[in-house]
């Protein structure tokens, strides 16, 4: 379902928490995720809380989805007394496997989380094959 390919990539978001920081495009903001399988959809929901929905960027080419968010980020004119939460740039590519049908899939954002819904495609779902008779010529494939 969800492929895996870069193995520093979980080093590098685990070092932007700990430093902190403002995410620029060359080094984005860590958006953690959660990803299941249920029945015939697999579900995907990122942490964008108090992102504007008009800034969220969602791509889809080939097998491949990009999640692309901005947090603006504080006025410096202002006196800082915490500035804990993640601002700038936030970005995420999800390599999906071949049996999902991206060209289906809805987004949802509410309450500071996006939802995707990706269905398994209708060639990846497990289906019959009737077998006749060796006289016959027929074979019938039902869903």
């Amino acid at each position: 379902m969800l492929m895996r390919t870069d193995p520093f990539r979980e080093f590098d978001r685990l070092t932007q928490q700990i430093l902190g920081g403002n995410g620029t495009a060359a080094r984005p903001t860590v958006m953690p995720m959660d990803a299941w399988r249920e029945g015939d959809t697999f579900h995907v929901e990122f942490d964008l809380p108090g992102v504007d929905a008009s800034s969220i960027d969602l791509d889809v080419e080939r097998n491949v989805v990009t999640v692309k968010a901005e947090r603006p980020r504080l006025d410096d004119n202002k006196e800082r007394l915490a500035a804990e939460r993640p601002r700038g740039t936030f970005s995420r590519q999800l390599v999906l496997g071949d049996n999902l049908d991206t060209d289906q899939i809805t987004a949802n954002y509410d309450a500071g989380v996006l939802a995707l819904e990706i269905p398994v495609a209708e060639s990846a779902k497990p289906r019959k094959i009737e077998v006749n008779d060796g006289g016959s010529q027929q074979q019938a494939i039902t869903p």
